[in-house]
């Protein structure tokens, strides 16, 4: 999708097709200096925009619809369920470069549990999106806590931006940490120092 503006505060949706998302990155080869028809460049373009569905895929999926499927059946379980170290590959929106890390994720179930592949499932359809660190970690707490109608959930993300790495300030063993906890882990430390306790192992 594009923009087109139909006033500044009203923006309007138009499609936009993979020819002319080619063409653009052709304009943008040819922007840094490069030629966009000579051999080992004439196929890039589309190979990007292939590259783009797949980054981006996030978009055209909704995190509450995987987390509907619930189990009911756990005989009273009630501590949390902890799931550590889910890999991660987004892109800032600021400059478009990857971001790579891991999400520890914790709940405390009510009445029902899902399965551990929603977890990294959750976190897979909201980091194929242009994102920054903070949105994500609370995107992530805020939809389980929702559709698991969970006590609580803790979200933990510890990442390298390569905006930071690659770029800028050029700092290249950085990473930032991020955390939300929500529900008992927000209300009781008790909970919030054991769940940071089992992540830190």
């Amino acid at each position: 999708m594009k923009l087109v503006k139909d006033t500044d505060k009203n923006p309007v949706k138009k499609e936009v097709t993979d020819k002319e998302a080619e063409e653009a990155f052709r304009t943008i080869l040819t922007w840094i200096g490069e030629n966009p028809y000579r051999e080992g460049l004439v196929e890039t373009p589309k190979r990007i925009v292939k590259a783009f569905k797949e980054y981006f895929q996030g978009y055209k999926q909704d995190p509450s619809q995987e987390l509907k499927k619930t189990f009911g059946e756990v005989e009273g379980y009630d501590d949390m369920v902890v799931e550590k170290n889910i890999t991660f590959q987004s892109h800032c929106e600021h400059h478009m470069a990857p971001i790579i890390g891991l999400v520890h994720i914790a709940y405390l179930p009510k009445d029902k549990v899902v399965g551990l592949s929603k977890l990294a499932r959750t976190v897979e359809i909201f980091s194929k999106r242009l994102q920054t660190q903070e949105r994500l970690t609370m995107q992530i707490a805020k939809t389980l806590m929702d559709s698991l109608s969970a006590r609580g959930v803790a979200v933990t993300i510890d990442a390298a931006h390569q905006c930071m790495t690659m770029r800028g300030v050029k700092k290249e063993k950085s990473t930032t940490v991020t955390n939300y906890f929500l529900g008992t882990f927000k209300e009781d430390l008790s909970y919030q120092n054991r769940y940071l306790r089992y992540i830190a192992k």
